[in-house]
């Protein structure tokens, strides 16, 4: 008898700790400190998916860059060392070339969602690098140049960089080098505060919200209208790791993955248009290319991407494949005119 009753015990106990047990766990790193506004967007999400997903899945932050770097973090979800990333396709380019049709779009994920235009980066990905494209998050936020020193402009109009010691980035390398003939310096986000303060660069690109959380407005004192670009920030998750998650887990990540798509775009439209109001009320002053100058200025920064896109792809087995219906899903050229 009173080995029945341990057995019995024993039963009730592996019942109750079934559902712990049952949790499906996911790891998972950001690109950038968790101070800065993409990453409060992407701990957004991560709270959804775990109130939602109470008892079922749960996503675990390990942190950010100082957990694994930046420019590492895609790599380690692909070889399974980490399930989740939240990073720019930008960092990860040299084997998702097609990045740049998201860099270069003019649309949001809200219209890239319902056109087939995720779908088709998702298929990319996994065919690629073996991993899955959850969603295009903070998408719709564009770029713009920031400058220490008042800009100069050509007799055309054109911004005239020379002399300017210009920080660098994947995002927008191409576009500087190639149209504006700039010499760059490339230099990691969490070190360009650094740069500015001992005067190692004086302009960079950044989007048009979170220079507040960097600080960087402490340095520069002018934005260069119009802005360029999107954001490509995504969320990538090990394909192995994806493929073995219950049905149930992969359709609570699934579903808030596309709301937060949503709602970001919205949040942070409403930010930015704060944040510019902010920086020009501490001395910010926006200059604005004109006509011309300013359509060539926005043209050559697409052409010059889709070309880089383009030289990218061919290098790859895939080839061209996509890169027609890539253009034709992320950027609107009606909206554009």
């Amino acid at each position: 008898m009173r080995y029945v009753l341990k057995s019995a015990v024993a039963g009730l106990a592996l019942l109750a700790a079934g559902p712990a047990l049952a949790v499906e766990r996911i790891s998972a790193v950001h690109a950038f400190p968790t101070t800065l506004v993409y990453t409060q967007s992407f701990l957004a999400f991560v709270e959804k998916v775990n109130e939602r997903g109470a008892g079922v899945v749960e996503i675990e932050v390990r942190g950010g860059p100082e957990a694994i770097g930046s420019f590492q973090q895609a790599d380690a979800v692909r070889d399974g060392v980490v399930d989740m990333a939240y990073v720019p396709g930008s960092f990860y380019a040299g084997a998702f070339p097609e990045r740049d049709a998201l860099v270069s779009s003019n649309i949001t994920a809200i219209e890239a969602r319902e056109n087939g235009g995720i779908d088709l980066i998702n298929e990319i990905h996994q065919e690629k690098m073996g991993v899955y494209y959850l969603g295009w998050f903070d998408s719709g936020v564009q770029y713009n140049l920031w400058m220490v020193n008042e800009p100069r402009f050509d007799a055309d109009g054109n911004l005239d960089v020379t002399g300017i010691r210009l920080r660098g980035n994947p995002v927008y390398n191409a576009f500087f080098t190639n149209f504006l003939g700039a010499q760059v310096i490339d230099i990691p986000t969490t070190e360009v505060y650094s740069a500015l303060e001992r005067g190692i660069v004086d302009a960079t690109g950044w989007t048009e919200i979170g220079l507040i959380d960097l600080r960087w407005n402490e340095f520069v004192r002018y934005r260069i209208e119009p802005a360029f670009f999107s954001t490509d920030l995504g969320v990538i998750v090990n394909l192995e790791r994806w493929n073995a998650l219950s049905e149930e887990a992969r359709t609570i990540l699934q579903e808030a993955a596309i709301e937060h798509e949503r709602e970001s775009v919205e949040a942070l439209r409403e930010r930015r248009d704060r944040e510019i109001a902010e920086l020009e009320a501490g001395g910010m002053t926006t200059v604005r290319l004109e006509g011309e100058a300013a359509a060539r200025y926005l043209q050559a920064g697409r052409e010059e991407n889709w070309a880089r896109m383009r030289g990218l792809m061919e290098q790859h087995p895939m080839g061209l494949k996509h890169y027609d219906r890539l253009i034709e899903l992320f950027y609107d050229l009606d909206a554009a005119r």
